[in-house]
Parts: C-alpha cells; structure tokens; sequence
C-alpha cells in the first residue's frame, strides 16, 4: 500500500513540475504592456535577451532569445530582408576562422545546422532573427550577432511577418 501512495506522489510530483515549466514557457512568449514603438516592428533588447513583436500601441508578443556573445553584439534598425524555412547555412568567414572544421555549407534541416526551423535575414544576410538546434543557448548571450529564438517561436514569428518589417535592436 505505502509503494502505491508512493507511485501516485512521484507520479503528481512530475505531473506538477512538468505543468510548472510548461506554463513558465508559455509565460515567456505572453502578451505584455509594450508601448512607445509602431505596430508590427520587432524590437530586441538585448540586456533583457527579449524580443518584443509589437501588436498595437500598448501591447506586444515576448519571446525569449539568445543575443551575441561579447564583443558580438550590436544596436541599431534593419529591416526583415528575407523569409526562408528551414535554411542551409554557410558559416560566415569569422566563424569559419573560429571553427575551421565546419563544412562550407551545412543542408537546411540538418541536425547540426544552426539555423533551426526558419530565418528572418537582416543586414545583407549579416545577420538574422532565426530558430536553432542548440535550444539550450535561449536567453544567454551566445551568438556572433544572430537573435535565437526557440523553433516553435520563430515559427510563430515567421507567420508574423512580412519582408519589409522593422527591426529595431537595443541594449
């Protein structure tokens, strides 16, 4: 009997931890009070490791993210040059010099792309808001200048947007 009430509080225990960090998940990508930017511009600030996409004058959509690294960070407006689901990627030269074993290109959907589910380029391609296969990196700072997003929410980001799309990115 004791083994028995012992299985059913392990089994609540995982049932209410899982519950606690699936609706911690769901609280990062949450509608909050967003003010002072123009509906449908995506602003990143990079010290909280958010990206806001602005729904009206008052709200906006939270995603977390992962920014770059230090010393790879930058501030500043672009526009969403490109939409592409599941991309190759060629790493650029600054990472090839850092990481000279990686592949010119590695295929889209490959599991040591970086790229996840889908980018949104910005810059000339110098830079892109993008998923990733490394979703443990969400919220660090740990790119060469890229927004990381977990897949499920660059996805939602991707349907969001259009070519065109202001992106502003701040401290």
């Amino acid at each position: 009997m004791n083994l028995a009430l012992g299985r059913v509080a392990i089994f609540l225990a995982i049932v209410l931890i899982g519950t606690t960090v699936a609706h911690a998940a769901t609280r990062d990508r949450e509608v909050v009070a967003f003010s002072g930017f123009a509906p449908g511009t995506i602003v990143v600030k990079t010290g909280e490791r958010r990206l806001y996409f602005v729904l009206d004058q008052q709200r906006a959509l939270r995603f977390p993210v992962g920014v770059g690294r230090s010393g790879k960070t930058w501030t500043g407006t672009a526009r969403v040059e490109g939409k592409f689901v599941r991309p190759a990627w060629s790493p650029p030269q600054e990472i090839r010099r850092d990481r000279p074993n990686l592949p010119e290109v590695i295929p889209g959907g490959a599991a040591n792309n970086p790229m996840g589910e889908a980018a949104l380029t910005l810059r000339g391609g110098e830079y892109a808001i993008h998923g990733t296969n490394r979703p443990q990196s969400i919220g660090g700072f740990v790119s060469y200048g890229c927004i990381r997003m977990y897949n499920r929410d660059i996805v939602k980001l991707y349907r969001l947007v259009a070519v065109g799309t202001p992106v502003i990115v701040e401290q």
